[in-house]
């Protein structure tokens, strides 16, 4: 009597901790906690001296000899986006062509029959010495940032006119509303409350929109590094919610600035001081957190409570 008892306490035990297991909130922890820091990854591919706050190794990449197109040296020929494009397409892709040509692959159509380990494997110059970048980036840094080029890349110039530099269809009157809910707190409702140097230019959003894209859409769906800001893919925006963001500002924010013949590689001019977000906000998303987190532990507590309480009348029973 006593070991069927038990038995039947134990099953009830299993059964009980798989029902947990089943509970919506359990499972999104579980995968939270397994998902890739994609919006990591796509930093790293910025600016990764940037994110991990070290200083540019001293001269250029060593694989940036093999090319003699592109003019520039130093730090900058050390980050991914350099030779790889905001596009993500290299040679392909808008710098297929100008200053910034450099003839070296982009790694959206390189990486598409390649696993998240053999993009670890390249970046960690496993592949090709000469791309070695595990002196500076640890295991985790070189896993997102891998996920990220493999599962976050969006192909978007079949979107975007090659000659033009405007987004082909998209709602405008959609990238109106998402722009007034997550940019215009900062950019202002003319997106030229922040003003960014590059190439040249101060100037805010609209300029950029106009001359570079696809850094844009980098920017609105993965942020920059080492500023705090809203960003589409935590907001839950589709490819489409961004480009639709970018054609607003392309229409809304027009400056006539004259496009480039080659698009920039656009420096980030990290001593751009941004607004500091609302202390209301941040006392609502404390506050959510708190409460998500304390609803979880009480159903947990509840569980426990329960198969303790099963247990305790089962072996009274049994008695």
């Amino acid at each position: 009597m006593k070991q069927t008892a038990t038995i039947c306490g134990i099953l009830i035990i299993v059964v009980l901790a798989l029902a947990l297991a089943a509970i919506p909130g359990s499972t999104a922890l579980s995968q939270a906690q397994a998902t890739p820091n994609i919006p990591h990854g796509a930093a790293l591919y910025d600016n990764w001296m940037a994110v991990t706050g070290q200083q540019a190794p001293a001269g250029s990449q060593a694989i940036w000899s093999r090319q003699n197109t592109n003019t520039i040296s130093g730090p900058d020929t050390w980050r991914c986006v350099t030779c790889h494009g905001w596009d993500y397409q290299g040679k392909a892709g808008a710098y297929r062509a100008g200053t910034n040509y450099t003839g070296f692959p982009g790694v959206f159509a390189e990486t598409q029959n390649m696993s998240p380990e053999e993009i670890t494997a390249a970046i960690s110059g496993k592949s090709d010495p000469a791309h070695d970048f595990s002196k500076y980036l640890d295991a985790a840094s070189m896993t997102d940032l891998a996920d990220f080029i493999k599962t976050a890349l969006i192909n978007d110039n079949q979107y975007i006119d090659p000659l033009t530099y405007d987004v082909i269809g998209g709602s405008s009157a959609n990238g109106s509303k998402l722009y007034e809910s997550a940019c215009a707190s900062c950019h202002g409702e003319d997106g030229a409350k922040i003003a960014m140097k590059f190439d040249g230019y101060q100037a805010g959003l609209g300029t950029l929109a106009a001359v570079d894209p696809w850094r844009l859409l980098h920017k609105t769906r993965f942020g920059t590094p080492g500023t705090p800001m809203v960003i589409g893919y935590t907001l839950g925006w589709t490819a489409q919610d961004g480009r639709d963001v970018l054609l607003y500002t392309q229409q809304a924010f027009r400056t006539g600035q004259e496009r480039p013949t080659s698009l920039p590689v656009i420096p980030d001019n990290n001593n751009t001081t941004l607004p500091t977000p609302s202390w209301f906000t941040g006392v609502l998303t404390a506050l959510g957190a708190i409460l998500a987190s304390a609803g979880f532990a009480i159903l947990l507590g509840s569980v426990l409570v329960i198969i303790i309480f099963i247990v305790v009348w089962s072996m009274r029973n049994n008695k």
